[in-house]
């Protein structure tokens, strides 16, 4: 099998190969799936450019593997404002905001400067909390940037690939970023992975290992793909989210991407060079901070 077909353009160096994007237009239209009552997007492109660009860093308190986590102190900071301020180095977002469900979070996050929007305890998931954000902002905004509040080592060139991506493929909704999948990773049900088509659009996502050979092993010569948290929606779509029902792969793999693929969806996808470091527990802030001083990241 032929390696993925989005990669560095030669000539590349130093921080220009931490994203890298495929530039290139995909022609022809999207045929959304009609959904109950709904039928949406039916036959026709996404429209115009997509050139308003909202980041929104999606916190919550209660979290079943580590209560709190937003608040963790990283060498002296708390992390969401070690994201906040990762993303606020990305060139294309206009605005930022944290969408939480939290005083406390709320708190800490308007004390460093950021902008905060409560929203509701019900949201399932972070795309449904970026989703009622956006209701809540009198500004209209053409792209959603859902930015993981868990990744504080995130790359802003990532953030802008991703932008890049959505913007440049009016055929989708949606557009994430995936990287390189380490041999030790392979079976980790955290660390979800992901198969694309050789256009760059995606195809499944799993929490086990695919594509999964005969041999049921890794194979170091396979160029396997982990998904970052990291997503961006057309505005338009992301109000009809979630009005569509759950789905049976998205309920057997808990994973909200699947919703939008199962329902006919196109979701770009590009790869980036990144070490994903993302904290999922209580130990993963020691490996967080080693590496910060490794780094001399203050």
């Amino acid at each position: 099998m032929k390696p993925l077909p989005i990669c560095t353009p030669s000539g590349q160096s130093g921080s220009s190969r931490k994203a890298w994007i495929v530039h290139s237009l995909v022609a022809g239209a999207a045929i959304a799936v009609a959904i109950g009552a709904h039928a949406v997007f039916s036959g026709r492109r996404f429209g115009k450019f997509r050139s308003t660009v909202i980041g929104i860093i999606p916190a919550r308190y209660a979290s079943s593997r580590f209560e709190g986590k937003p608040l963790v102190q990283i060498l002296g900071k708390p992390m969401i404002q070690r994201t906040w301020e990762r993303a606020k180095l990305a060139t294309t977002l206009d605005h930022i905001v944290v969408a939480t469900d939290d005083e406390k979070i709320a708190e800490c996050c308007q004390a460093f400067g950021a902008d905060v929007i409560m929203t509701s305890t019900s949201c399932r998931n972070g795309t449904e909390r970026c989703n009622e954000a956006l209701q809540k902002i009198e500004k209209k905004y053409d792209v959603v940037v859902n930015i993981q509040g868990d990744e504080p080592l995130i790359e802003p060139e990532i953030i802008d690939g991703v932008v890049k991506a959505l913007q440049r493929a009016p055929d989708a909704v949606f557009s994430t970023a995936v990287t390189s999948l380490k041999p030790e990773d392979g079976t980790d049900p955290n660390r979800v992975k992901c198969v694309v088509d050789n256009r760059g659009y995606a195809i499944y996502f799993s929490r086990g290992l695919i594509p999964y050979n005969k041999s049921g092993k890794f194979n170091p010569m396979f160029p396997y793909l982990l998904h970052l948290g990291i997503q961006s929606y057309d505005s338009k779509f992301l109000r009809i989210y979630p009005e569509l029902p759950p789905t049976p792969l998205q309920l057997e793999e808990d994973l909200e991407q699947l919703k939008v693929l199962e329902n006919g969806y196109k979701m770009k996808v590009i790869k980036v060079d990144h070490d994903a470091h993302g904290v999922d527990t209580p130990e993963d802030v020691e490996k967080i901070e080693a590496l910060m001083r490794e780094r001399n990241l203050s």
